[in-house]
């Protein structure tokens, strides 16, 4: 069986911003880590590890994530509509969308957006 994703791992400037950020309109649980680092566990089993202020990773990439600088895609179990409704009742603006983009399981609905760090972030939606 080949190995499957388990974390990835992304930057932030401001813990408390971005904690309540992926908490409030991702929906993940803010899990604190060793080290100064948080984790934003994901359903399913997934999770970003958080590096930020104070963190000391150990070890870490060659060039590490800085905030800003990552472009994640997770998947949307509502409508495309659904969605965009969602992000603008937590006050995010909408980028781009819905538009079709292809994604791990084929062609879906698209709606990007960002982070309080400026990292791109899309909702995809398999019909």
């Amino acid at each position: 069986m080949p190995p499957r994703l388990d974390h990835v791992v992304i930057a932030v400037s401001d813990w408390e911003r971005s904690n309540a950020f992926y908490r409030d309109v991702l929906g993940v649980e803010v899990v604190e880590l060793d080290r100064g680092r948080y984790a934003y566990r994901l359903p399913d089993g997934q999770q970003l590890n958080v590096h930020g202020p104070g963190a000391t990773p150990h070890p870490r990439a060659a060039d590490p994530v800085r905030p800003g600088n990552s472009d994640l895609c997770f998947a949307w179990d509502g409508s495309p509509d659904g969605a965009v409704e969602h992000l603008r009742s937590h006050g995010v603006d909408v980028e781009l969308g819905p538009v079709a983009r292809p994604g791990a399981r084929g062609l879906g609905t698209s709606v990007y957006f960002r982070d309080p760090d400026g990292s791109l972030l899309e909702l995809i939606v398999y019909e």
